[in-house]
């Protein structure tokens, strides 16, 4: 099966880094990481993606992750990219999906069954 590509944007370096160990013991995924909007939209433009996960306040510069989200969703070639948000707020998660994103989860939720269940879509592929 082919890797599946995931870019993480936003994350802090000890959260980037919990998240591979995560990806990494349940998926078969190549990560590219992003710390601005404009490297994450650079890179999707570039390599695309299989799912972007967000992280709602970006770590270098404070930006809303909701920014990002109605870039991508408001973009005819790349609107069809999956974008998760992470937040451990549900009036956050909410705000995402009904801007275009797919239900995400909260750093909380990492590694758990439920947070496994909702990347599993996008990120256990069958080859094409």
């Amino acid at each position: 099966m082919p890797r599946a590509r995931l870019i993480d944007a936003g994350n802090c370096d000890l959260d980037h880094g919990n998240l591979c160990r995560v990806l990494a013991e349940h998926f078969q995924v190549d990560v590219r990481r992003a710390h601005s909007q404009d490297q994450a939209l650079g890179l999707l433009r570039e390599q695309g993606a299989d799912l972007l996960v967000v992280n709602r306040v970006f770590d270098a510069d404070g930006s809303d992750a909701m920014q990002l989200i109605q870039t991508i969703k408001s973009d005819p070639n790349l609107a069809a990219v999956p974008v998760m948000l992470v937040t451990n707020f549900p009036e956050h998660q909410q705000r995402a999906v009904a801007a275009g994103a797919v239900p995400g989860y909260g750093k909380r939720e990492l590694g758990s069954q439920e947070m496994l269940a909702r990347l599993r879509p996008f990120l256990n592929k069958p080859p094409q």
